[in-house]
């Protein structure tokens, strides 16, 4: 089945179209469907489309994906617009738009100085007007070929797609502290366009995920849509920096540290280095207890993010010759790299090619 599903795949791939159909899985058994680990579409299907436009979300949904998973920031009339950040320069063509030369500043984002373009300098209508670049076209080659066709999706053209289709989406705040300092909330119209294509409780198909723990924690008094906390694989969140917290992601994984988190979220969306750590040489070392660890505390693992590039992988599942120029962008073995995740037990997995997560736990599962 496996080996049928992912030839489907790469043919449709290989065709350049937006609508792939596959073929359908065999129906779970009674014992595997409650098992199964989620596939989240990582800004769509990242690996073949620009990141976080329909054109991705469309794509990850014809593989198979579950969720898809708009990175939100706001806009300066307070739409929310799926962005991985609210700087734009990356992402978008707005350098070649000599009427918005003047916008380009430098602010400071969370500590850091950035200088470019940002959403909160622009109205939706503004916005429309631009259309999205691949971000990493050095990696990504092939989707330079989609820069210029897609507008920047507003996070209600997000959902009433994923509605269409009958997935779920993985929404993120990104920057909230920031946008809240600056007067654009994220946390109300985020809920606000939820609520209005009927989703508000935690049977529907919804994953509010942050960085951040104060917004999960507002959030929390608003909302029973599931919750996710976000961890790195080291550092801590920046409100937490801001208020002087001494807590650190680090405590944040440790088992009291997880019953915390139990208090306001319902799961952890972890950096996969902290279920399975690479040493020195990005070779892979024996697994951490984190999984049994947050299930124990009543926490889903999602797990982020599962690239087929040679470059995103750890080194045992590279393939293929290093001094090849192309050895980083090369696909290497994605699919023993999920197989080692879903048989740890994770509850889903934020993967660039939900074709390859979806073809993988059909093996498994």
């Amino acid at each position: 089945m496996m080996c049928r599903l992912l030839a489907a795949v790469l043919a449709a791939l290989a065709t350049g179209t937006v609508a792939v159909v596959l073929q359908q899985p065999e129906p779970a058994t009674a014992e595997s469907r409650g098992r199964e680990p989620v596939i989240i579409g990582h800004r769509g299907a990242s690996a073949y489309r620009p990141e976080h436009t329909l054109l991705s979300y469309e794509t990850a949904i014809a593989l198979g994906a579950d969720y898809i998973e708009p990175d939100l920031v706001s806009t300066k009339d307070h739409v929310l617009v799926a962005r991985h950040e609210n700087e734009i320069g990356g992402t978008t063509d707005v350098e070649s738009h000599p009427e918005f030369a003047g916008r380009r500043t430098t602010k400071t984002v969370d500590g850091v100085s950035i200088t470019g373009w940002f959403t909160e300098d622009f109205t939706l209508a503004e916005l429309k007007r631009l259309r999205a670049e691949e971000r990493i076209p050095d990696l990504r080659p092939g989707n330079t070929a989609f820069n210029g066709l897609a507008e920047i999706p507003t996070f209600d053209e997000v959902v009433a797609l994923a509605k269409r289709s009958g997935v779920g989406v993985y929404p993120e705040t990104k920057h909230p502290s920031y946008f809240d300092s600056i007067g654009l909330s994220l946390e109300e119209p985020l809920i606000e366009v939820l609520g209005r294509h009927g989703w508000r409780g935690s049977g529907d198909p919804v994953f509010i995920q942050s960085f951040e723990t104060a917004n999960l924690r507002e959030l929390r008094k608003k909302t029973r849509l599931p919750l996710i906390q976000l961890i790195t694989a080291t550092g801590t969140s920046y409100d937490r920096i801001a208020a002087g917290d001494p807590r650190t992601y680090d405590t944040m994984v440790t088992p009291e540290g997880l019953r915390e988190v139990a208090g306001y979220a319902d799961g952890i969306g972890v950096d996969t280095r902290r279920i399975v750590p690479a040493g020195p040489d990005g070779r892979l070392l024996p697994p951490t207890t984190l999984v049994r660890d947050a299930h124990r505390a009543g926490l889903k693992v999602h797990t982020w993010t599962v690239r087929n590039e040679n470059a995103q992988l750890p080194a045992n599942f590279r393939l293929g010759n290093p001094a090849s120029p192309a050895y980083p962008r090369a696909t290497g073995d994605v699919m023993g790299w999920l197989e080692r995740l879903y048989s740890l037990g994770v509850d889903g997995v934020f993967a660039d090619d939900p074709g390859m997560a979806n073809a993988v736990r059909t093996h498994v599962f």
